[in-house]
């Protein structure tokens, strides 16, 4: 059993599913208010049309596949490497944010694919093409969705790497359940601080400005420190994803400094500079001073999406840690 305790939030305690292979699901009120899901078909089908648009940014995907979970079914694609002889390496594991799909990872995938295998994971109980059965949003239960996905995909050891509130699902994970856990990248994650009106104001903005005229974009992007304004793409599937899908979840505490420092997997963190999520230099102070050994560095001009702003950069480091953790177990 879950005691679940969110945003000051007390509901009831709820069974951690046991089976991973998929169960026919029991209609509840509970149940249903706590799982994600498309609006109707037709705006389902045009947000679809709009992340193929920006997949096609990125690396063309090798391969899509569904794993089933106790939660669902979770759809993933496979990228690289593009060097064979890259095939054995330890792959990546990507876990998108909130209101979106792997498809926010297409300033990354053709970089990290060509150096080692990749997996995107689309979130169930995100827009996505991944099937949202059972809440999820429980630490135990998001570390157990998690873990039973990289079972049935066969993956044993992986450097997971997710952004945003996929910045908190690898933060639970290698709490929970670290034991396929090569090292883990958080991204301006959630899971070091509640999250605060700042952030959410930033988001609203953020939407609205998505709207305004496209001589204002320009400027507002570099105001609100959001990438999402100015790449026609990425606008175009958020605003399809906000009118499709309705996620039925509610903000992560975060993770305490003692649930921290039990965490003994190589740990980095990056952030924008002007992130709204977190307070950077508090963070950089503290994530390094309570996990041993992690790293924690800033990332200049960016706020929430150092790897949108600044995928360069980021991909390098992030490869460069994983090569280091690689090199340690050779």
């Amino acid at each position: 059993m879950v005691r679940s305790y969110y945003e000051g939030r007390i509901f009831q305690e709820v069974p951690v599913p046991q089976a991973t292979t998929p169960t026919t699901t029991t209609t509840t009120t509970r149940v249903s208010r706590d799982i994600g899901h498309y609006v109707n078909d037709a705006l389902r089908d045009r947000y679809f049309a709009a992340c193929d648009a920006l997949y096609a940014l990125g690396a063309p995907a090798r391969s899509e596949t569904d794993v089933e979970t106790s939660f669902g079914t979770t759809h993933v694609y496979r990228y690289g490497p593009a060097d064979p002889a890259a095939e054995s390496r330890t792959p990546v594991v990507l876990i998108h944010g909130s209101g979106g799909c792997s498809a926010q990872w297409y300033p990354n995938t053709r970089a990290l694919s060509a150096e080692r295998p990749v997996y995107a994971l689309d979130t169930p109980g995100d827009p996505g093409r991944s099937v949202h059965r059972e809440p999820m949003w429980q630490p135990e239960r998001a570390a157990q969705w998690l873990d039973e996905a990289l079972d049935a995909l066969g993956l044993d050891k992986v450097h997971l790497v997710g952004s945003s509130y996929g910045g908190w699902l690898v933060i639970n994970q290698v709490h929970r359940r670290p034991g396929r856990l090569a090292s883990v990248t958080a991204l301006d994650p959630g899971g070091l601080e509640k999250v605060g009106l700042r952030f959410f104001v930033w988001i609203f903005a953020s939407l609205f400005a998505t709207y305004a005229p496209k001589a204002w974009r320009p400027r507002l992007a570099k105001w609100l420190e959001q990438p999402v304004i100015v790449v026609p793409e990425l606008r175009t599937m958020i605003q399809a994803g906000v009118r499709a899908f309705r996620i039925r979840r509610p903000a992560p505490l975060p993770l305490s400094d003692g649930e921290l420092g039990s965490i003994r997997t190589p740990f980095y963190l990056i952030m924008g500079r002007r992130s709204l999520l977190v307070h950077p230099q508090r963070q950089l102070e503290r994530v390094p001073r309570v996990i041993p050994g992690a790293r924690a560095e800033i990332v200049a001009a960016t706020g929430h999406g150092p790897q949108i702003d600044h995928p360069d950069l980021v991909n390098a480091r992030m490869l460069a840690f994983m090569d280091d953790i690689d090199s340690r177990d050779a």
